[in-house]
């Protein structure tokens, strides 16, 4: 069966596995999380071919995908990844030093009301109100 030259972005999010369903992609194009080299789309029926570069923002990071093809249906996930390139950049490559949490005594637990009050006052030294 031959390929089609252009599929609805929607479509092929749901075929590719980055969205649950085909809905949820609709839904979540609509709301202006998806870029199509580097245009930003609102349409669930805009229409992609290989060759775009894809830039979606989920929650908590961001992933650039090269299309490759487009699907025919939802297979298994190793039939998923041949519809794209994953152009990622790395946290690393990115510049983006890696999150270390607030060093605490071992055993400190959570600050208490005191605690914080000092911290407050630590922060903002000149609201000596």
């Amino acid at each position: 069966m031959d390929q089609p030259a252009r599929q609805r972005i929607d479509k092929w999010l749901f075929f590719a596995r980055t969205i649950k369903s085909r809905t949820l992609a609709g839904k979540f194009v609509s709301s202006g999380n998806v870029r199509v080299n580097r245009e930003k789309i609102d349409q669930a029926s805009f229409l992609i071919k290989p060759g775009d570069v894809l830039t979606i923002s989920f929650e908590r990071r961001i992933v650039v995908l090269k299309i490759l093809g487009c699907g025919q249906r939802r297979g298994p996930a190793p039939e998923a990844q041949l519809l794209y390139e994953d152009l990622t950049p790395k946290p690393a490559e990115a510049g983006q030093a890696p999150i270390v949490p607030a060093a605490r005594e071992p055993g400190a637990g959570r600050p208490t009301k005191r605690d914080r009050r000092k911290i407050d006052q630590f922060n903002k030294p000149d609201d000596g109100a």
